[in-house]
């Protein structure tokens, strides 16, 4: 087949109207179109009001090879590249491998190992989906903490309460991320994201898929263990090689293959990992807060007359400020019509994030507005150095805002004047268990206020009412990634210690669903190589 890209169209673009285009940019004839698929559609919508749809298309027309030729020297019309994924080869008496986590690396790995026939176990340290809700919501509506089952630990992963957004600046050549999509449909995703631009799917259909997944990956042999942290590693030799896990439960576990996804937020796992001398290294990440808007607001200040078009959905935004203070601001995890939740796993601390349902159709909009903290400046002698940084300040978000897990707010006017707010105006915050209306830089560090403070009227250029006196700024956020990298060698091994893998976003080479699917989708071919090296002596 031929793909054609940025194949450009009107918004309001009549259905036969692809089609024509498409006919007339390959120049051929209307018959010799025998059939076509939209592989992506996007919006160009930089000028705002004059918003036009932008497409890659996959068509077979007669004489394929003579087309191609007349358009050789067009780099938008090219052979439609192979995106299918197949499935590496393993040994028939290859042991069990053994995944630790079960968010979306572990999930994945998981996944294609089962695929493989290699019946793999999975450790999750908290609960099932549908008791991980239950759970979570007891802190939104309640304040009760359950630290092994929150939006940070559970089945599904951090991305389970979140807009669920399935797209990513990684590289991909070899388009692992498809993959990931399609075996997201699969489970029960809608087939949309297989060619939106910036596919997302929402919190309640995150749920079902998961458990899809799940259902699947025993189907194929492989086996679950819920409320199982893994509590220390049993290695020996020289080099080292992992030969089993000590798990929460008193039980060890023999294990040769071990994947390791953990998620950004196993600060426990992390200091586990140290004392057992796996390399690691402190990585940059960033602090800040969620800012709320009215959705209306946005989509006016991104699409204007155009806003509310069923093709562009709820607006988001993606805004980037270099301070004078050396300092990165940028918008994090933007949620259109979503709200912002407590994201805490630790007793006494608030942490926010963001979520979206598939509807996008809460009031409000909302992002995290984070500032670059970086080990070199803030922490430079301690390789868990983060941990400590965004534990001190999660408290301080738990003092300032009173306790029983409220959050401290501050309406933007009041911050870039310099004075606490002592009430909200017509933006109302969506943070449940509730918010405090207070000084947020109680809860920041001096460099995160001065960079934001900076920042602020800058993207007010970009997004007319964004520093609206009455938009909601909402703290802390901290687990915007890993406070850590571990190490991996180019067989995606941790050094000096055969058959961990460490992958995903805990491990530091993930950010987001689909990034953290892929590379575990990378784990899991890792095992497979590894297991083969080993059957046949290599």
């Amino acid at each position: 087949m031929i793909r054609i890209t940025e194949l450009r169209l009107p918004l309001d673009h009549s259905p036969e109207a692809l089609r024509q285009a498409i006919v007339a940019r390959l120049d051929v004839a209307e018959a010799d179109l025998r059939d076509f698929h939209i592989a992506r559609r996007g919006y160009d919508a930089r000028k705002r009001g004059q918003i036009v749809l932008v497409y890659h298309v996959d068509c077979e027309v007669e004489n394929e090879a003579a087309v191609l030729a007349a358009h050789a020297n067009d780099q938008h019309v090219r052979q439609t590249p192979d995106i299918a994924y197949r499935l590496p080869s393993v040994p028939a008496d290859a042991p069990r491998p053994v995944v630790i986590g079960a968010g979306p690396c572990g999930l994945m790995a998981a996944l294609l190992m089962a695929q493989m026939g290699l019946r793999p176990i999975v450790l999750e340290r908290g609960k099932i989906v549908r008791e991980r809700t239950v759970d979570t919501f007891a802190l939104w509506r309640r304040s009760e903490l359950t630290p092994e089952s929150n939006v940070q630990f559970g089945e599904g992963g951090a991305g389970t309460f979140s807009d669920g957004k399935l797209y990513s600046g990684v590289s991909d050549p070899r388009h692992l991320g498809r993959k990931v999509l399609e075996e997201f449909v699969k489970a029960g995703a809608p087939e949309e994201i297989l060619y939106v631009s910036k596919p997302h799917i929402g919190t309640f259909r995150l749920v079902s898929m998961v458990e899809h997944m799940r259902a699947e990956i025993e189907r194929l042999g492989g086996e679950y263990h819920f409320g199982t942290r893994v509590e220390g590693l049993i290695a020996d030799g020289s080099p080292r090689r992992i030969r089993g896990l000590r798990l929460s439960d008193g039980r060890e576990l023999a294990a040769s293959h071990v994947v390791l996804a953990v998620g950004h937020s196993a600060r426990d796992t992390f200091e586990m990992l140290r004392k057992a001398d796996v390399p690691m290294q402190a990585k940059p990440f960033s602090i800040g807060v969620r800012i709320e808007h009215p959705q209306s607001v946005i989509d006016t200040a991104r699409f204007g007359e155009q806003a509310n078009h069923p093709f562009l959905g709820a607006a988001d935004y993606k805004l980037v400020h270099h301070a004078k203070n050396g300092r990165g601001v940028y918008s994090f995890c933007m949620c259109p019509g979503g709200t912002v939740v407590a994201a805490t796993s630790e007793r006494d601390q608030v942490v926010t994030n963001g979520m979206s349902q598939y509807s996008r159709a809460e009031r409000n909009a909302n992002a995290g507005i984070v500032v670059e903290v970086t080990p070199e400046r803030d922490f430079p002698d301690d390789v868990l150095g983060g941990v400590a940084f965004q534990r001190k300040w999660e408290r301080a978000a738990f003092l300032a805002g009173g306790g029983g897990y409220k959050a401290p707010a501050q309406r933007v006017g009041d911050f870039l004047e310099g004075r606490p707010s002592t009430h909200l105006g017509d933006v109302v915050p969506s943070y449940k268990p509730g918010v405090t209306p207070t000084d947020l830089s109680l809860c920041l560090p001096d460099f995160a206020i001065e960079a934001i403070r900076e920042a602020l009227p800058k993207f007010e250029r970009k997004i007319r009412g964004f520093s609206m006196s009455d938009a909601v700024m909402t703290g802390v956020e901290t687990r915007t990634s890993s406070p850590i990298r571990l190490a991996r060698d180019a067989d995606g091994q941790s050094p000096g210690l055969e058959g961990l893998f460490p992958a995903g976003e805990g491990a530091g080479y993930a950010g987001g669903i689909l990034s953290a699917g892929i590379d575990g989708i990378r784990a899991a071919e890792w095992v497979a190589a590894s297991l083969r090296r080993e059957a046949t002596g290599d």
